[in-house]
């Protein structure tokens, strides 16, 4: 067993082996990756991406990140394509196939028969004058000096400079379509991450009530209305007109200063012009005029109209924050 300072020296050191190969690749773009790009942006087919091994393992990632954004992809693993699955490849269909050899006998039967069926190749891999290069309409070289893993056996840097240039790509393909942050949320609307690119605020205050009170209702009322929607706070409204806050917090200093309620309304406790928030806005905007504020909620305006309030516990339920 390793001690626990030759085992981070072994992370070191492998890390660094990684990083350097990543850097390596600037120098192996051409122009055969600008093509590729410009092939796959202007087709009508879908990304095809294939390989076998760890090859295949990289293969779905990418094929995953492109479709997540814009670029129709679908993963065949090279052994199913040639027991049946080529019937699924159309001719407008663009070939990714990664292999860091290039040699592997699946790759060798495949090729051959994506090239009769006239679809484009590009291949990914790290030896550029193997079989798979060679077949190639485009070659994007993956190729490492070595690997991370000792005696340059498994794959490790290799698969991580296949995955950085898929990366590559897809951030390419992106940025040529003006792939927009809209765009982004149309593919994730699930999860925290599409929740913060879609979910507005009107979404979320329209589950709850919308406590007010009128400016000259009395204190008992204000505290009934703040106690019952279970909110922190109501608004306060004058002539139908959103004119004030009252926070529970502002209950609390009222009664620790001794302050007297008689005869007090809602109009004397109220903090003036509160801070508000449009339906319209993105709840993860919402959530940043809290942070920023140190609040815990805010009223919601359509327009110049009160239509309820959101808080922290409602962003927190959407697993947002």
């Amino acid at each position: 067993m390793k001690t626990s300072e030759e085992i981070l020296q072994i992370v070191i050191r492998t890390i660094d082996n990684e990083l350097n190969a990543i850097n390596n690749l600037k120098s192996q773009v051409n122009d055969d990756f600008s093509k590729a790009v410009e092939l796959i942006y202007h087709s009508s087919g879908r990304v095809i991406i294939t390989g076998i091994g760890k090859s295949a393992i990289i293969a779905n990632k990418i094929v995953s990140t492109l479709n997540s954004t814009g670029t129709p992809s679908i993963f065949m693993h090279a052994a199913d394509a040639i027991h049946g699955d080529l019937g699924a490849i159309r001719k407008e269909d663009i070939i990714i196939c990664i292999s860091n050899s290039g040699t592997t006998p699946e790759i060798k039967i495949l090729v051959p028969q994506l090239k009769i069926r006239g679809n484009k190749l590009i291949a990914f891999t790290g030896n550029t004058d193997s079989f798979l290069a060679v077949q190639a309409n485009y070659i994007i070289n993956t190729g490492v000096k070595k690997e991370a893993y000792p005696n340059n056996l498994a794959p490790t840097s290799s698969t991580t400079a296949q995955l950085v240039m898929g990366d590559a790509l897809a951030v390419a393909l992106l940025e040529c379509r003006g792939f927009t942050v809209e765009d982004f949320a149309k593919y994730h609307p699930g999860g925290a991450i599409g929740k913060k690119l879609y979910l507005k605020v009107g979404d979320l205050s329209a589950n709850n009530t919308a406590p007010k009170v009128d400016i000259n209702d009395d204190i008992k009322t204000t505290i009934i209305e703040i106690s019952s929607n279970r909110l922190g706070a109501t608004a306060v409204l004058e002539n139908n007109k959103l004119a004030g806050i009252v926070t529970d917090g502002d209950l609390r200093r009222m009664l620790e200063k001794n302050y007297s309620i008689e005869n007090k309304n809602a109009g004397d406790i109220m903090t003036p012009k509160p801070r508000t928030i449009e339906k319209n806005t993105l709840v993860i905007d919402a959530l940043s005029v809290m942070r920023k504020k140190n609040i815990t909620q805010l009223l919601v305006t359509d327009g110049t109209n009160y239509v309820g309030v959101i808080h922290l516990h409602d962003i927190l339920k959407e697993g947002i924050l």
